[in-house]
């Protein structure tokens, strides 16, 4: 079989890579050894956002008296919706295996194996290529005496495939992965508490974000215990103790390192263009060990198909402007710089912040709880930087985000004319 490039790895980054390679021209051969979509689809961002709106909607009817509507005896079937979750990612993954048999990409599934910058092996075949795309991803990463043994210690995969509800469980880790299942475990019933080793949890949120989210959550009966060592706590005392202190970049077992190309703990190492240091190979997503999100791993994937098609127009990824989006309720999202990351560069700013409570749609969908940060530079007003917590914060920041990339301006912005009554109004309030 042969191929002018081989992307190894079919999630968001390999997937958008060989999709951008087609346009532009190339034959490519797409491989993986597990299920079309990789982390994302199959065991990070599809499923755990269906699972988030199971249990949103359950909640919601909790509290449908509040709206004028009787919802007697509601209760939520964790069966159920982790049926409804695989369904979801099962047409999903149908619609990108049409995608691929309409752009004629070649999937090949099974364990590859580099070769040579030239050839790839997969099981008994192999695969003749001008270049080679590594886009193998991440996995959960294991704490020293907390194995995963899929029982009382799970890692989020398998916290995706629960069919009862634990009574107790302990969430190692206040990060994302942490604070969405310490969301979602407390809303469908679990008693829930989370351990963070560092002094607040979302660590790379904004502090008063943080510090909002970990108060809301308080109400909500979750206990929060920051600064604290896990071999502090009593582990007996939980039905379930869900290991979420992050991912690690899986680029190991491919036969890189024979070929010389640089790996640092697992990271595949490559120039601002996603070339590594070997002619040919490139990598692209959570395996270069940058920003694991799957967006960013799919704009990677697109910038590298672009430079293996385009060698003489190579582009660099260093888009720094990239959304982090935060599935909790209320929701949370930020974008550019963070008050914080201002203070200690010593950058003059502006922070203008609003209430959701000054929103009328916020009131409406009774979530008035959040606030918006917004920082610009104080001298020429250029937007720098957002938080949100509240509702659909990950959609609102999309303008924002909008906003920072082209450097526009506070009264720019300001001067736009928003729909009443929305929630994006806030914005405009902010400013």
């Amino acid at each position: 079989m042969m191929c002018d490039l081989a992307v190894i790895g079919a999630g968001w980054a390999g997937f958008n890579a060989a999709v951008r390679a087609v346009e532009l021209g190339l034959k490519v051969v797409l491989i993986d050894k597990d299920r079309l979509g990789g982390t994302c689809l199959n065991y990070g961002c599809i499923p755990t956002k269906s699972l988030i709106q199971s249990a949103k909607v359950y909640a919601l009817s909790q509290k449908s008296a509040d709206f004028g509507v009787e919802i007697a005896g509601s209760k939520i079937i964790l069966s159920a919706a982790v049926k409804r979750k695989d369904l979801l990612v099962s047409q999903l993954n149908s619609g990108m295996q049409f995608i691929l048999k309409s752009k004629r990409i070649t999937f090949v599934s099974g364990q590859a194996r580099v070769i040579s910058p030239k050839q790839i092996s997969v099981g008994s075949e192999m695969v003749e290529t001008a270049n080679i795309l590594v886009a193998t991803g991440s996995r959960p990463i294991e704490l020293f005496g907390l194995k995963f043994d899929n029982k009382k210690v799970i890692s989020s995969d398998a916290a995706l495939e629960l069919t009862e509800i634990p009574k107790s469980i302990l969430i190692v880790g206040g990060g994302v992965i942490g604070c969405e299942f310490a969301g979602f475990f407390n809303a469908i019933g679990s008693k829930v508490s989370i351990v963070e080793l560092l002094p607040q949890i979302l660590p790379t949120e904004d502090t008063e974000i943080a510090r909002k989210l970990e108060a809301i959550f308080k109400k909500k009966g979750i206990s929060v215990h920051t600064e604290t060592d896990i071999n502090t706590l009593d582990l007996g005392a939980y039905d379930r103790v869900l290991v979420a202190v992050g991912r690690r970049a899986e680029a190991a077992g491919l036969g890189l390192e024979e070929l010389g190309v640089k790996l640092e703990k697992g990271k595949v190492l490559t120039d601002e263009h996603l070339a590594t240091n070997v002619p040919g190979i490139y990598a692209a997503g959570d395996c270069t060990g940058k920003i694991m999100l799957a967006h960013y791993a799919s704009y990677q994937g697109r910038v590298a198909a672009e430079n293996i098609a385009r060698p003489k127009e190579a582009k660099t990824a260093s888009n720094a402007n990239i959304p982090s989006c935060v599935f909790t309720d209320p929701e949370i999202a930020s974008v550019g710089i963070t008050q914080e990351a201002a203070r200690e560069r010593n950058l003059e700013v502006v922070v203008k912040k609003t209430d959701f409570r000054a929103s009328g749609m916020a009131h409406v969908l009774d979530e008035a709880d959040g606030f918006i940060k917004v920082i610009s530079d104080k001298k020429s007003g250029i937007i720098l930087g957002a938080s949100i917590i509240g509702p659909k914060a990950t959609e609102l920041i999309a303008i924002l985000g909008l906003a920072v990339q082209s450097r526009l301006t506070v009264s720019l912005v300001k001067d736009t004319v928003f729909a009443h009554p929305t929630l994006s109004e806030i914005i405009h309030d902010a400013l």
